[in-house]
């Protein structure tokens, strides 16, 4: 149970802080009809355009498909390709029927080079059939709080009307994604080479992703997609002196050149800035609870010169009980710590109590964490 409680605390803190809209969005403009640009760790929305419209979003479908092939833990496995997979219209791996390939081969073919058919492959291999792996996309969609989505295929080809998202949507799945390692691997690779069943040479898939190979240099990946009804989509990742984006266009007919304006726009205005460490709460005035409470993660947020003069921390703790002389019957959880940029509630953290229930964080900053239990004005 406690784990579940820091794991829903964690996604409350998540939408809380992406419904931050910063007030200096006309800094920027893009050519898409709708956009948006996060900051990765917080999830801090720095620009949005009509960021919560139902659209077709073509191949950045994908991404899903990719991230429960991975999450599947079959990627060592070998798949049969079958005749529904080798129909696939549109852009291609060429795969042949009936040749077996390594899950994590048609991924990569799925990320790179936009391959309909390695997504059919993957779809029917992890999912069992095409039908029962769209249920598990949208069933990851209500999982992560993607509220406008609905998937009916693996791809994004325009074969069925009740395929859509929103620009907002995914962001959130982008940001999910790129949380896992092997996501941002496969995602963040220039070229990847696979066995060709009839032929001596391997396979060699390129990245379509122009950011990626040649345009950007603060490029970490992402995915691109094109359909006639969809036009050009796309979604991008970047990071520079520590700070991570995520930039997703839906039809745009100038994306490369609007995503890289966003990364750029988010890298010169804003600083990832640590608020507070992770770890013990010292000095706390009431001496129940003096060097036993905690955070268990470190409050970070992308921040403009201006808002850091202007960041206020709080701390709040239950009154303590009779009964919780007995400290098994305290409960994890036994207050909050609230930080506020400009009367604007941007983080609201739970404290938990050294019950022995609740694992510590780890790491150097555990005993740096001091002086937390008053309001406090700057940043530390």
């Amino acid at each position: 149970m406690p784990h579940i409680k820091k794991v829903t605390a964690g996604f409350i803190i998540i939408f809380l802080l992406m419904g931050i809209v910063p007030k200096q969005t006309s800094a920027v403009g893009v050519s898409a009809q709708t956009a948006i640009l996060i900051e990765q760790e917080s999830g801090r929305i720095l620009y949005e355009k009509q960021a919560h419209k139902k659209m077709r979003i073509a191949s950045i479908t994908k991404i899903m498909t990719a991230i429960l092939a991975i999450e599947s833990g079959k990627l060592n496995e070998m798949a049969t390709v079958s005749e529904q997979a080798i129909r696939a219209e549109g852009s291609s791996v060429y795969l042949q029927k009936g040749e077996k390939i390594k899950l994590e081969d048609l991924v990569y073919g799925l990320m790179l080079r936009s391959g309909n058919d390695a997504a059919v492959a993957i779809a029917e291999h992890v999912g069992g059939s095409l039908e029962g792996f769209v249920v598990m996309m949208n069933q990851k969609a209500e999982e992560i709080g993607m509220t406008n989505t609905e998937f009916a295929n693996p791809h994004g080809l325009d074969d069925h009307e009740n395929h859509y998202s929103t620009a907002y949507d995914m962001a959130i799945l982008t940001q999910y994604a790129m949380k896992n390692e092997t996501y941002q691997e496969i995602s963040g690779t220039e070229t990847h080479k696979a066995p060709n069943p009839n032929e001596k040479w391997d396979r060699v898939w390129h990245n379509k992703n122009k950011l990626l190979t040649s345009l950007y240099k603060y490029s970490t990946g992402g995915k691109t997609g094109y359909t006639v009804r969809a036009k050009r989509t796309l979604v991008s990742t970047a990071s520079k002196g520590g700070m991570d984006t995520i930039v997703v266009t839906l039809n745009d007919p100038d994306d490369w050149k609007d995503h890289m304006n966003l990364h750029n726009y988010a890298f010169n205005n804003y600083e990832l800035v640590n608020l507070k460490h992770q770890g013990t709460l010292r000095d706390i005035e009431n001496e129940f609870y003096d060097d036993k409470v905690f955070i268990n993660r470190d409050v970070l947020y992308p921040l403009t010169k201006e808002e850091q003069e202007n960041v206020r921390i709080n701390i709040s703790l239950q009154k303590p009980q009779e009964e919780w002389e007995d400290l098994e019957k305290v409960p994890n959880v036994v207050g909050k710590l609230s930080v506020k940029v400009e009367e604007r509630e941007i983080a609201d953290i739970p404290i938990y109590f050294d019950n022995g229930k609740v694992e510590k964080p780890k790491g150097s900053f555990w005993d740096l964490f001091k002086n937390l239990f008053f309001a406090i004005t700057g940043v530390s």
